[in-house]
């Protein structure tokens, strides 16, 4: 009868790796509050995303309600908490306000209310428009660790009275982050 624990040893072996397949989950509650300047809007949001155990991918959902202007454009942006930084992912535009053209393809669209999902891979990453903060275009790693060092945040644009920026979020959550789960 000794076949039995072995063999159940052996599928648990097998099925723990399996769990952790899902990969690094990451998310950010987006707030006009948030903003820099801070912003009073009722507008407010979730950004949820696994990045992949091999770190060549991260797919997202955008949810968002309530914006008080025109939703023009959605982005990860690189910088910590209180500051502005440069745009490094575009997770959606619309029309008026296109992505750039090197990633308007692997852009969707973005809703005026509801949710928009996406896969971000090195092809997604734009270079910082900001010279001294050193990310270039394709350098996915270099996000992903900006992420996980709490440096990153999503936010989503509308006009005409907030076009930096109606609600944001920074992100949190990923490897060895136990607070990234707020509700």
């Amino acid at each position: 009868m000794k076949k039995l624990p072995i063999a159940a040893a052996l599928a648990f072996a097998l099925a723990a790796p399996a769990a952790l397949a899902d990969g690094d989950k990451i998310r950010a509650r987006l707030t006009g509050y948030e903003e820099v300047p801070a912003v009073s809007t009722p507008g407010k949001g979730e950004f949820q995303a696994t990045i992949s155990r091999d770190e060549g991918l991260i797919e997202y959902e955008l949810s968002y309600s309530d914006l008080v202007g025109t939703v023009q454009q959605a982005h990860i942006h690189f910088a910590q908490k209180g500051v502005n930084g440069s745009i490094v992912v575009w997770l959606c535009q619309t029309a008026t306000t296109p992505a750039p053209a090197a990633v308007a393809g692997l852009t969707p669209f973005c809703p005026q209310s509801g949710t928009v999902t996406g896969q971000i891979t090195a092809a997604n990453v734009i270079t910082a428009g900001t010279a001294s903060q050193m990310i270039v275009a394709g350098e996915l790693a270099e996000v992903i660790a900006a992420i996980r060092a709490h440096r990153a945040y999503v936010n989503v644009h509308s006009t005409p009275l907030t076009p930096g920026g109606e609600i944001r979020g920074q992100i949190g959550g990923g490897r060895g982050d136990n607070r990234g789960h707020h509700h």
